[in-house]
């Protein structure tokens, strides 16, 4: 859809899967917001960096009080921290509540108001929130984020706005390389390579599209046959 006047915020547009979404929205015609605690890296006239810790949750608040109306919002940041039963990091493990959960509420409900009808959200999970080992921490906030993103559609879709989740399997970006997940290295799916973030973006950007306003409060895995 290209329509300038559409404008999507996305988290974790400084590399990755965030980065692909926002180069694709931004492809599409559509204004993006990037918030990052890194710079941004992309160079567009309708894009816009922000600077902001997400974790630092008034600052989230007040530079989304600060925005116009939202079309969109893409929560796409996060990290991954490994540990087996017995040697779990508690820190670790609430690091990634506050950024993958947390974060997404705050974002969510700030920018409540603001989203139009027939607006969207979009939530990136991971497969990995039907469970798995040595990534009991990451999986618990994967799905924590489904279950918020089916209460949040069933209280907006009288409003026509959607909320999905997308949960990719281990996807081809820096975080694969991540020293915090060496205990559980990433294993190819059954199609041979690993997932693109283009191809997590061009499923995103079909959710934000009109043709996708009938679906709400799923979870879409995108993981090579990995589930099968």
């Amino acid at each position: 859809m290209k329509n300038a006047a559409l404008h999507a915020v996305v988290t974790g547009t400084s590399s990755g899967i965030g980065a692909a979404i926002a180069q694709r929205l931004l492809s599409a015609g559509w204004k993006v917001t990037g918030l990052d605690k890194s710079p941004g890296t992309l160079n567009h006239p309708q894009f816009t960096a922000i600077e902001t810790d997400l974790i630092d949750f008034n600052a989230v608040q007040t530079t989304i009080a600060g925005m116009s109306a939202i079309n969109a919002l893409v929560h796409a940041a996060g990290f991954m921290r490994t540990a087996s039963l017995g040697v779990l990091d508690l820190q670790a493990g609430a690091a990634m509540w506050t950024l993958h959960v947390q974060a997404a509420e705050v974002l969510a409900n700030a920018a409540r108001e603001k989203l139009s009808r027939g607006g969207r959200i979009v939530l990136i999970g991971s497969r990995t929130a039907n469970g798995a080992a040595g990534r009991s921490q990451y999986a618990a906030t994967k799905a924590a984020l489904v279950g918020m993103a089916r209460s949040w559609a069933a209280e907006l879709a009288p409003e026509g706005i959607t909320v999905n989740v997308v949960a990719p399997g281990a996807t081809e970006t820096p975080m694969l390389l991540d020293p915090g997940r060496v205990g559980t290295p990433p294993k190819k799916p059954p199609i041979g390579r690993f997932i693109q973030p283009a191809e997590v973006a061009g499923l995103v950007a079909y959710l934000l599209s009109e043709e996708a306003g009938a679906i709400t409060g799923q979870q879409i895995v995108m993981c090579g046959g990995g589930s099968l």
